[in-house]
């Protein structure tokens, strides 16, 4: 045998680098999906028996909590050392042993008692291992989702891997960072907050950084961009000689390094109701050959002339107009023998029927308000606006024309992804929210993500009063104010929940004929969220909020309030999903308060409108003079049920347009 040193290798190595990290895109067959469809229905159902599967983690953590509460702060800093090497020896697939997760979690609750006074619960340690496992805890509102994460995101960050947390909104995820920024530094962790704004440069830093704060949205749009640089790029080998050498090649810099693990909260919210929408993101500059403005005016001058039922349609549960063969006839009538850009017929119909949409489907106050001479969309699912964001293919500028306001120009599609494929791309995803079971269906057929169950940590003893049903809107009214007006007189805090903006400000109008001093929290005024909402659960406070409040908002009772029965939420109508309802009703009886919801419904609420509900609307009027009003309730949640169901056909159409698009532009790598 040689003793002679190995010969150096005549093949030139470049330095392995991972420039992004990201699951590849899933292949599945029609039979894969229908057999996530059949076995879905059974991961749904066993939420519970998960819950009792994470119980070992306890254990763990019960066994190794003793000897880091005898340490000091820095023998317990320098322990992190040695922790870190165990998660990284114990990584395997993305998962780690509950023995070494036990330890962490142990050091990280220790940490998190003398940094931020706050001791993680047993229930949150259960939440958190649920997450690490690449599932979905519903956890109740209240039960302190924000502390529980901590867990999940400083043990992942240990392990030597990058997390994204995701919330619903900006607000959130700036409160939520610099809530637990200071755990994160006494174990040694970098962290950053991404928000709308925010330039280039100093994206690329903060997603440099072990832990990034941000909204799914901030978060997506960067990942499509992204894209567009690596679809441009020559190549991974490129890309490497750029790291070796800096500045030698045209590839742009990435801002993100990837999609490595993400931590969702609101996961439902996120994952299901946001994802009827594709992401499109536009060029800055006009579209070249774009369509000029005179075919705007033309179409919504047209639209304004065509009758429903007649020319035009609104299918049930899908927020699209639908043209019929007279529509279509009308409008070739009236670009007959015109020679011009909107008789084109492809251009003309289009035009015409983004006018309709405008026009019947988009309002002001609800759908969008009017800031700054500018149109800002308001988040259906949130309240909240988005003023960076505009409707495609034309929509934006008809609503622009259709409140008198300058037309903007009409920008190219330079990237365009599904909500669902973007998730599906992280290499591991966790989540948690307060109502996961009634989505765990869904969450499981389309992105693999079981629902665990996880129990309160103390015992809820919220009121849940009968709904209160009426025929007419005004009668519904003023039975709330009736109702306000006596539970102020006893010093009770009220939250009254509302659907639109359109509905605060109606409410509003109610509690002001009557004299009852409120403030509102909607989508134009989210600066003065955080103030508004720390006031709500204080003796005979009055607040009037959309959806705003239903998600990730702690109201917190003020002294001598739960005494005197807790807050009361008052729901004013149904939303088009359950799932909203309850996260508005979630905002009483925290941690085992006391607390009220009622709910009071009408005929006449947004829910029941529509050509498709005409029919139940007048039967339930009816029936309503034989059984009672009560008998309206159950013709409402049916209606409910319906909607939900619409949106979720309309989540699956959008994910297999998604997949009829990719394997027709596949070959051209212009998808994305």
């Amino acid at each position: 045998m040689s003793d002679s040193p190995p010969r150096p290798s005549l093949h030139l190595r470049l330095p392995r680098i991972i420039d992004y990290a990201e699951a590849d895109d899933r292949e599945e067959t029609e039979l894969d999906r229908a057999w996530a469809w059949v076995k879905g229905a059974f991961v749904a159902q066993g939420s519970r028996w998960r819950a009792l599967q994470l119980r070992p983690i306890l254990w763990s953590v019960r066994w190794h909590e003793a000897r880091y509460a005898a340490l000091s702060d820095e023998a317990l800093r320098a322990s992190v050392r040695d922790l870190r090497i165990k998660l990284r020896q114990g990584l395997h697939d993305q998962e780690l042993p509950t023995w070494t997760t036990g330890e962490a979690f142990a050091l990280i609750r220790e940490a998190a008692t003398r940094v931020l006074r706050m001791r993680h619960y047993d229930v949150q340690i259960l939440g958190a291992w649920s997450m690490l496992r690449g599932q979905i805890g519903e956890m109740r509102t209240g039960e302190g989702k924000t502390l529980c994460a901590t867990l999940a995101v400083a043990t992942i960050a240990l392990s030597g891997r990058q997390v994204h947390v995701m919330t619903v909104n900006d607000y959130l995820a700036e409160r939520d960072a610099e809530a637990t920024n200071p755990l994160y530094d006494f174990l040694g962790l970098t962290h950053a907050t991404i928000l709308e704004g925010q330039d280039g440069p100093s994206r690329q830093v903060a997603y440099a950084q072990d832990i990034v704060y941000g909204t799914n949205k901030e978060l997506a749009f960067d990942y499509l961009r992204d894209r567009a640089v690596l679809r441009r790029a020559p190549g991974n080998l490129q890309r490497k000689v750029d790291k070796l050498i800096p500045s030698s090649g045209p590839t742009e810099p990435l801002r993100m390094q990837g999609l490595p693990f993400a931590i969702i909260d609101e996961a439902d919210s996120v994952l299901i109701d946001e994802a009827r929408t594709p992401l499109i993101i536009a060029g800055a500059g006009a579209l070249e050959g774009g369509i000029p403005n005179e075919v705007f005016i033309t179409g919504m001058n047209a639209a304004k002339h065509m009758i429903e039922r007649v020319h035009y349609r609104l299918p049930p549960g899908v927020k699209r107009i639908e043209i019929l063969e007279a529509g279509y006839d009308f409008l070739e009538d009236l670009t007959e023998g015109t020679v011009d850009t909107f008789s084109i017929p492809v251009i003309r119909d289009h035009t015409v029927q983004q006018a309709l949409n405008a026009l019947h489907l988009f309002k002001l106050g609800d759908s969008y308000i009017i800031k700054d001479d500018a149109v800002q969309i308001v988040d259906e699912n949130t309240g909240r606006t988005m003023p960076d964001r505009t409707w495609s293919d034309g929509l934006h500028q008809m609503v622009e024309l259709k409140e008198g306001l300058e037309i903007s120009p009409t920008n190219e599609t330079l990237s365009r992804m599904t909500y669902q494929r973007f998730f599906r791309r992280y290499t591991r995803i966790g989540g948690m929210t307060g109502t996961a079971q009634d989505a765990a269906w869904e969450l499981w057929t389309v992105y693999r993500l079981a629902v665990v169950k996880i129990p309160t940590n103390k015992p809820d003893i919220r009121k849940k009063a009968p709904d209160c049903v009426f025929r007419k809107s005004s009668t519904k009214w003023r039975a709330i104010t009736k109702r306000v007006a006596k539970l102020h007189a006893a010093g009770k805090p009220v939250l009254i929940g509302t659907r639109s903006i359109l509905a605060s400000q109606e409410a509003s109008k109610w509690l002001n004929e009557a004299s009852l001093p409120h403030v509102i929290l909607s989508a134009d005024q989210d600066a003065d969220e955080a103030e508004i909402v720390s006031r709500a659960g204080q003796l005979g406070q009055i607040t009037v909020a959309t959806n705003m409040a239903g998600r990730g908002t702690d109201i917190k009772l003020g002294k001598g309030v739960p005494e005197n029965g807790g807050l009361t939420v008052i729901l004013t109508e149904r939303h088009d999903s359950r799932r909203v309802d309850r996260q508005l009703e979630g905002r009483c009886g925290r941690q085992g308060e006391p607390g009220q919801i009622e709910a009071y419904l009408s005929l006449e609420d947004d829910l029941m409108q529509g050509p498709d509900a005409a029919r139940v609307r007048n039967l339930a009027y009816v029936l309503s003079f034989v059984l009672g009003n009560r008998a309206i309730g159950r013709f409402i949640r049916n209606r409910q049920r319906r909607m939900e169901t619409a949106h979720a056909q309309s989540r699956r159409d959008l994910m297999q347009q998604d997949r009829d698009l990719s394997d027709k532009l596949a070959f051209s790598g212009q998808l994305e």
